[in-house]
């Protein structure tokens, strides 16, 4: 696997000399100062393109150019935004850089309840909580019959944890949720996300893949011309929250995905955290079905509760069978004769990074430190032991 780690720019706290100093050759950014569905343009891809290259590190893959909403709900300026996008792809390829992970989430990217949910062993991790989901949609949102969304058993857990929360705990939980989180650009108001939310009162499951696939259509014919590949990332988590559809949460929603354009330029991040907080996904034999669509990794481990909650578990523990996952990646690798990008994904926050007030949850340097050294050691563990 070729070692990434993910960085935002110049106002990260984690640094580049970081970055190779943890041992990752390759670095996951974006142009962050863009607003989503303007063009990329050639000067400013190379700004940032020669601060990695001037670290001694390469730009293996963009994360990401993000899709416009327009877009997603087919209306508007539809077809400028795609053209943006068109025109964006020939720019990245005309500076070298070939890979781009996106997504297709409505309104939001991945979301959690709580940002710094402490662990027994004094860090903290990122939380999805579904009891605090439900407290936000029904009684702060006050999304119209938010509750059927809900079984009855989270909504009185909800009532109740609610009726005695201040007032400090609810602008804390409905700033985890709205805040834009790492790689966006807006924080978004309660207001503007309610107008958000209407924008999509009607679409269905079904509307909104054909939305993708007509996005697919108009945009790989381009990437798979300059050799550039797309690789969706799935949806985080793998539910429908807040009235908002879901469609790349599963096997079968990865095989439309795959089917929307045949093309070696339209693939997968498998990220295995996403698609492992999804029960019903069995991650290694999805890895061996896709492994010709597979373009980049997110390693990361979540523990699942039997409500539907899960945390960020340490990156060789939790629900998935990391060790099977990682056996499968390779066995692809050593097949195909190459090596897929990887990134270690939301680590723990930690030692001394507990203190940096400024630090992206989720992206601190410590906690991927750590994962990636833990996803090193099971990759030459596996290797050296001739299982391959």
């Amino acid at each position: 696997m070729e070692q990434t780690f993910r960085w935002f720019g110049v106002t990260d706290t984690v640094k580049l000399s970081d970055i190779k100093q943890a041992g990752a050759t390759g670095v996951v950014t974006a142009l962050h100062h863009i607003p989503n569905g303007e063009i990329w343009e050639i000067d400013e891809i190379n700004k940032v393109q020669h601060q990695i290259k001037s670290s001694g590190l390469t730009w293996s893959f963009i994360e990401s150019i993000p899709i416009h909403e327009n877009i997603k709900l087919k209306t508007g300026d539809y077809l400028k935004r795609i053209e943006n996008y068109k025109q964006s792809i020939r720019n990245i390829a005309h500076c070298g850089i070939k890979n781009i992970c996106y997504n297709f989430m409505p309104v939001l990217d991945w979301t959690r309840t709580n940002l710094y949910w402490p662990l027994s062993n004094g860090s903290t991790a990122l939380r999805f909580d579904m009891v605090d989901m439900a407290i936000f949609d029904c009684f702060i949102l006050k999304r119209t019959n938010a509750s059927f969304d809900f079984s009855a058993e989270i909504m009185d857990s909800a009532k109740s944890k609610f009726n005695v929360m201040t007032i400090n705990e609810i602008e804390t939980l409905k700033d985890n949720i709205l805040k834009g989180l790492p790689g966006t650009v807006d924080d978004l108001s309660l207001n503007d996300f309610r107008s958000m939310l209407s924008a999509y009162d009607g679409l269905t499951h079904a509307d909104l893949k054909s939305n993708l696939s007509y996005f697919l259509n108009q945009v790989i014919p381009i990437a798979e011309e300059l050799g550039v590949k797309m690789a969706i990332h799935p949806d985080d988590p793998p539910i429908d929250i807040m009235g908002l559809p879901r469609i790349i949460k599963s096997e079968s929603d990865l095989e439309d995905l795959v089917n929307f354009f045949d093309s070696p330029s339209n693939g997968i991040t498998f990220c295995t955290g996403s698609l492992g907080a999804n029960p019903n996904n069995d991650l290694q034999k999805m890895i061996y079905k896709f492994a010709d669509k597979i373009h980049f990794l997110h390693l990361r481990n979540v523990k699942r509760e039997p409500d539907g909650s899960f945390f960020e578990d340490n990156h060789l523990d939790g629900s998935s069978d990391m060790y099977s996952i990682v056996k499968a990646i390779l066995e692809i690798e050593d097949k195909k004769g190459i090596q897929i990008p990887m990134r270690p994904d939301h680590g723990h926050q930690m030692l001394y990074d507990l203190k940096n007030k400024n630090a992206y949850a989720g992206y601190t340097a410590i906690g991927r430190l750590k994962g990636l050294a833990e996803l090193r050691g099971l990759e030459l563990g596996i290797k050296k032991s001739f299982i391959l």
